[in-house]
């Protein structure tokens, strides 16, 4: 299966919540806590976010069980409030999120680099999963 050498993947949702809404759920560490997680069986107990351009980012996302775990961070590169935000994660990967208003819907795309140990559709689902999560919480919260 392929993996991801020099590929772009991107997921998408679209939160039935205003721009500004999705905007804090996305960035606010007490709300990143609710949602950050691909599947039922992982969360994330801790969350650090300096939203700023040089500032940097943690989640620590964890097995419910306690079997595995790993810190998920970067330094943001651009952040333009309620549009758009790209960031470098620890290992060079880039990352851009954007945040496209349309009244009282948001459509969010996220883009990312690959990496290069596990197949992209893979990487594809769980960033999904994750995006999708982040969806069920932003709407659940209104």
């Amino acid at each position: 299966m392929e993996t991801g050498k020099n590929v772009e993947i991107t997921v998408e949702a679209t939160i039935h919540a205003p721009v500004g809404e999705v905007w804090k759920f996305w960035n606010e560490p007490q709300h990143i806590t609710k949602w950050c997680a691909a599947a039922d069986d992982w969360h994330a107990p801790k969350a650090e976010n300096d939203l700023r351009v040089g500032g940097k980012f943690t989640t620590r996302m964890e097995a419910k069980d306690g079997s595995f775990g790993f810190d998920f961070g970067g330094v943001y590169d651009e952040v333009r409030t309620n549009e758009f935000i790209s960031y470098t994660m620890g290992d060079g990967r880039k990352v851009s999120i954007t945040f496209i208003s349309q009244g009282n819907v948001t459509k969010v795309v996220e883009t990312f680099d690959a990496e290069t140990t596990n197949p992209v559709d893979m990487q594809q689902a769980g960033w999904q999963a994750i995006l999708d999560n982040f969806k069920k919480y932003s709407e659940a919260s209104k």
